[in-house]
């Protein structure tokens, strides 16, 4: 029973965003989260960065470059995520088109909300990223917990727990469903 879309091998374009320290105000600047629905972050994703004053892009950031667009991994710096807590950052990040972020570190609460919304947060040391960042498309392989370039692989470590919800594809409905007749039961013994 599926909740959310599985994550078993994906290959993707990358984006390299090397900054450490990116905040989930950097991430969607709280003057946008009004929105009561996951989606329509994705615009406001980076927006003081991405952004001119004027509202044209900004043709420095790595993502608004032509040879970047489309990029669906982003490879960034190290304690990404970081900040306040607002579950709007991986919503901004996932409705931009992100399916996999590759950091040094993230903070605690940010990957977990990744993985709630079926984004794989990867930690790899800064000298893997740089060399992943020199190609346009990498693969990610969750079951054997491998990043790919075409000539070179790096193993990530992930929880079983959070392996198994994005491989599987379970959201924490799903997984509570997994225990139905258990719950059934204990309630009837009450």
């Amino acid at each position: 029973m599926a909740a959310i879309k599985p994550i078993t091998t994906y290959k993707g374009k990358i984006v390299p965003l090397f900054n450490d320290n990116i905040d989930t105000d950097q991430i969607i600047p709280k003057v946008h989260l009004k929105r009561i629905s996951k989606s329509g972050f994705g615009p406001f994703a980076f927006d003081e960065w991405r952004y001119l004053p004027d509202g044209s892009d900004n043709p420095d950031f790595n993502p608004n470059k032509p040879q970047y667009k489309g990029a669906s991994i982003l490879i960034t710096g190290d304690n990404f995520g970081c900040g306040s807590s607002r579950e709007h950052a991986a919503w901004a990040l996932k409705d931009y088109g992100f399916h996999i972020i590759i950091a040094g570190s993230f903070s605690d609460i940010f990957y977990m909300n990744c993985t709630k919304n079926a984004m794989l947060p990867i930690v790899l040391e800064k000298n893997a990223r740089e060399h992943l960042a020199k190609y346009v498309e990498i693969e990610v392989d969750l079951p054997n917990q491998t990043v790919s370039s075409p000539d070179k692989s790096f193993h990530f470590e992930i929880d079983e727990t959070w392996k198994n919800k994005l491989v599987n594809g379970l959201d924490d409905i799903a997984i509570t469903l997994q225990y139905e007749s258990l719950i059934e039961k204990y309630e009837k013994s009450l």
